[in-house]
């Protein structure tokens, strides 16, 4: 039988998070594993009016591709990617992974690589994107592999998935324009201050904002969603952050980062698993040891630690830093092949905006 609420997820995302207007060239893309919403995503973008493109993707392919491909095979962008990155108005990526592990046996160094090469074509994405000529939306589809990296069965982790989108609601839309009014008021106060400094347990790091746009992601490009973001100035990062959860990226879990910044730049990095793999990522090119987004979780209906970072950064009394590329919409310039987000706990931790205490305990307190 099947799962109404995979219908209830595609008329949200292609109604709402993509706002889909007849004539969009919209493209769905996402594993064999989520042909159910990939399915229901397609028909509503038909009802639409949209003319719906999609890309149905093998898990072994990506595999293969690292592990087999030549230098210059590994870091070919086709003419057809770059043509269809100008092409579509809208792209749907669905996650749902039947291996969550399936890239732990790659040469850190191969992944680092290809992101290198992809660096320009993910520039465009972001300038599409900030200029508002594309609209795309990242979702999780529930599989067996998920549910086991959050440690619950199916049903129990298709509840976490579905209830954490809202849609045990009445009304999901209703329930995600009042998640963004609320939201608002956070990056109306922090786009007000400058200076934002974190205090938590083995943490104590600051930056400036001043200038930069924080944005209210109430689910129109992440789902769920549940997070003010921007991106910091550069060079204004100083001090140490311990991420209290794993680190995941590309299938590899690192544990217990700790990275000290000195004038925007990593000078020390370290983990008690995986360092390896960090190391390569942070030499990947000269913007992966910077921070490419500042944010502070604020969905409190996500309330436990899941192995997916679409769910875990929205995680209420977190905080995450991304390594890595800006996103433009904020006034970002840095610019690089990865975007890695780590997520901190800061239900022990204070921040202060230009001095003034606003967050406490997990929670903004203005």
């Amino acid at each position: 039988m099947a799962d109404p609420r995979h219908q209830t997820l595609a008329q949200i995302l292609i109604r709402y998070s993509l706002s889909t207007q007849p004539g969009d060239k919209l493209l769905i893309s996402g594993p064999a594993a989520a042909a159910p919403l990939i399915t229901e995503a397609y028909r509503e973008g038909i009802r639409a009016g949209a003319h719906v493109m999609t890309r149905v993707l093998l898990p072994e392919l990506r595999e293969i591709q690292l592990k087999e491909s030549s230098d210059e095979q590994l870091t070919f962008i086709s003419d057809l990617e770059k043509a269809e990155m100008e092409y579509v108005d809208s792209m749907l990526y669905i996650i749902a992974d039947e291996n969550t592990k399936s890239l732990n046996g790659v040469d850190p160094k191969r992944i680092s690589a290809q992101r290198a090469a992809r660096r320009d074509l993910n520039a465009r994405f972001d300038e599409r994107a900030a200029a508002g000529e594309l609209r795309w939306s990242l979702v999780l589809f529930p599989t067996q592999a998920h549910a086991q990296e959050a440690g619950m069965s199916l049903a129990d982790y298709e509840d976490f998935v579905y209830n954490g989108c809202l849609l045990n609601e009445p009304d999901p839309v209703a329930a995600w324009k009042a998640v963004g009014q609320a939201q608002q008021r956070f990056a109306d106060y922090l786009m007000q201050h400058d200076l934002i400094h974190i205090v938590a347990p083995e943490t104590d790091i600051h930056y400036r904002t001043g200038g930069r746009k924080w944005i209210n992601a109430d689910g129109k490009v992440n789902f769920p969603d549940g997070e003010v973001f921007t991106a910091p100035i550069e060079d204004s990062v100083n001090g140490t952050v311990r991420f209290t959860y794993p680190a995941i990226y590309g299938g590899n879990a690192v544990e217990d980062v700790r990275l000290t910044f000195v004038d925007g730049l990593v000078v020390e990095a370290s983990a008690t698993r995986g360092q390896d793999f960090l190391l390569a990522m942070l030499d990947t090119d000269e913007g992966a040891r910077r921070l490419g987004e500042v944010a502070f979780g604020t969905n409190y209906g996500i309330q436990r630690f899941s192995g997916a970072m679409l769910f875990d950064e929205k995680m209420g009394g977190t905080m995450h830093m991304a390594l890595g590329a800006a996103y433009k919409q904020c006034g970002g310039l840095n610019e690089s092949g990865i975007h890695w987000d780590m997520l901190c706990d800061l239900t022990q931790g204070k921040v202060y905006a230009d001095g003034e205490l606003c967050y406490e305990n997990g929670k903004f307190i203005i």
